[in-house]
């Protein structure tokens, strides 16, 4: 699945191409994504898209009418693509602008979505409730230590709750986690401090390493040039199962923890108290 770093990946790259132009045309191939996409789409045609923005894992195109969002789902991916370009068997959305070229919605899946949100509405409720996004001042450990107390939850399921914090999914909730020395099955409450303050700051460092690297190649992620992230030869416990830790050389863990595949190492995410120094120099490696 995209996952944050993925989504600002695309953003920043279909940013460029898509502020300032008019949209001329939306043309819906399949209606049915993970939502209905609903006619009211059209009510951005003829308007030009003043700002392309991220909340959360939604990308949202900003209108004086209103605003499109878009979510890339499981395997989605949103490309500029010429109008004239063929259409690929799973292209299911063109949003085809005044310059010739179009933004290009191919999902294999459909479960990604297109949805409208009128300058005079309501706002939807997917996005009320969220937390705060996790590059910005308003996150940081001592929110996390705050908002864990009394709960029972475990810790990598708490980090990837959205009215905490939103975007940290499964890919670097791992990674954060074993950064921070933190077994991801215990539970939230039980977590000190000075461990979250760690884990506030490794959750800023891995995603902010895995948007200037483009994201993370696995499987279906493509960025908006078409090209696959780079990222994932970074990684140091996702989808490790089996292999050696890269600091004590014990097999790392796998195990489903809220229906999600995690990822760890038992001796170092246990008794990793004496090797704080190693996280933070390797954390960005």
């Amino acid at each position: 699945m995209p996952e944050l770093p993925e989504v600002e990946t695309t953003r920043r790259g279909i940013a460029p191409h898509v502020e300032g132009r008019r949209i001329t045309e939306i043309t819906v191939r399949h209606p049915q994504l993970r939502w209905p996409i609903p006619n009211t789409v059209q009510r951005a045609v003829g308007e030009p898209v003043i700002a392309v923005r991220r909340r959360a894992k939604y990308l949202l195109l900003d209108t004086l009418r209103g605003t499109i969002l878009l979510h890339l789902g499981m395997s989605g991916s949103l490309t500029v693509q010429p109008v004239d370009k063929p259409i690929l068997k799973h292209d299911h959305l063109d949003i085809v602008l005044e310059s010739g070229y179009c933004l290009r919605l191919n999902d294999p899946r459909r479960f990604g979505a297109c949805l409208w949100q009128g300058a005079d509405e309501e706002p939807l409720k997917l996005l009320q409730g969220m937390g705060p996004e996790p590059l910005s001042d308003a996150f940081d450990g001592e929110r996390l230590f705050k908002l864990s107390r009394g709960r029972t939850v475990a810790v990598k399921n708490f980090i990837m709750t959205n009215a905490v914090v939103v975007g940290v999914g499964n890919i670097y909730a791992n990674e954060a986690l074993f950064l921070a020395g933190i077994d991801p099955r215990r539970a939230a409450g039980k977590v000190s401090r000075a461990r979250y303050l760690a884990l506030g700051d490794h959750i800023k460092t891995v995603l902010a390493h895995a948007i200037e690297q483009g994201g993370t190649t696995l499987r279906d992620f493509l960025g908006a040039d078409g090209k696959p992230g780079y990222f994932k030869v970074r990684l140091k416990v996702y989808g490790k199962a089996g292999e050696p830790c890269q600091v004590c050389g014990t097999p790392i863990c796998s195990v489903m923890i809220g229906q999600r595949n995690s990822f760890y190492c038992l001796r170092f995410q246990r008794y990793s108290l004496t090797l704080v120094g190693w996280r933070h120099q390797h954390a960005g490696n």
